[in-house]
């Protein structure tokens, strides 16, 4: 579980999952140099220098999320050496001492736990699941009520043809080469990816609306599972699975964009805005049940 680095001093690996609202971030990585943008990843190392560590601590972010987009459960791991002769902290001290030390309110330590000194937060884990948001029935951007304010994709539609994206998801389900849903900035080896699980049901209201908005406004959760995503992959589906629902694409169509492996298409160059994307989980299967699932009376699963 830790590796000896002097006498008497030992390192402790971590996994810490935490979450944020990604509106006031330039993404979760942090952001270095002289640059006034900044990133979760910067608020957290901040905080763990209050944990005095012998190095500075570091975090490896398991899922990059880009500017705007939320988490309800990201993850990470971080090397901790503490004085000679000072035991590793436990793991429930150390995420109590992070959310202590936190300096922003949009960001929140989860849990965390102890791991072994080679495990890896990104290339371990073995399913991320992200959730998208959508209303309807909202035709100008001030009829959403300021507890959604940049938490969903607004769309100028009274509904969604539900049955037919649900049959457009079908066509990505599965293994492909998934290069028409990528977006440049991220090269990757292989864009063959694997989608476990895709739905579209619909999503529960906020208890905070009044009536007349609950009765007006109705929302939408995609969701998509996959081992790893490419770069936007999941906010490019989601822009075709709207349009499908917005009746500008036939499902069948989906299957054509797919096999065109061309991401500069009419219809798969539209990306779905960050703010309706949220990072819902990150497993790792060697954990079992450390794993750690946020799902919320707001954000929860309808399967």
């Amino acid at each position: 579980m830790g590796s000896v680095q002097a006498a008497g001093s030992v390192r402790a690996r971590y996994l810490v999952y935490f979450q944020y609202v990604g509106t006031d971030f330039n993404g979760v990585a942090a952001v270095r140099g002289t640059q006034r943008a900044i990133g979760v990843q910067n608020y957290l190392e901040e905080a763990a220098e209050r944990l005095n560590s012998v190095v500075p601590v570091r975090f490896t972010i398991s899922s990059r999320t880009d500017a705007g987009v939320h988490a309800l459960s990201n993850a990470a791991h971080l090397d901790v050496q503490r004085r000679s002769g000072r035991p590793p902290f436990p793991p429930e001290v150390l995420a109590e001492a992070l959310n202590t030390h936190l300096r922003h309110p949009a960001i929140r330590v989860l849990r965390a736990f102890r791991v072994p000194s080679d495990f890896h937060a990104r290339h371990a884990a073995t399913s991320r699941t992200y959730l998208y948001r959508l209303v309807t029935g909202c035709h100008r951007p001030d009829e959403l009520p300021v507890f959604e304010r940049n938490l969903c994709w607004t769309l100028q539609a009274d509904c969604l043809d539900v049955a037919a994206m649900q049959e457009a998801a079908q066509h990505l389900l599965g293994t492909h080469d998934f290069s028409a849903f990528q977006s440049a900035g991220s090269p990757v080896p292989s864009p063959v990816r694997t989608l476990r699980r895709v739905s579209v049901s619909p999503g529960q209201a906020s208890p905070l609306f009044t009536p007349e908005e609950s009765r007006k406004l109705r929302f939408w959760s995609l969701e998509f599972e996959s081992q790893s995503f490419l770069y936007r992959q999941v906010r490019r589906m989601t822009a075709v699975l709207v349009a499908v629902g917005l009746g500008a694409l036939a499902p069948a169509q989906v299957k054509t964009i797919l096999e065109s492996q061309d991401p500069l298409g009419k219809h798969q160059a539209r990306v779905a805005p960050a703010h309706g994307l949220f990072l819902k989980s990150v497993l790792y299967g060697s954990l079992g049940a450390a794993s750690c699932t946020l799902q919320g009376p707001q954000f929860g699963s309808h399967r």
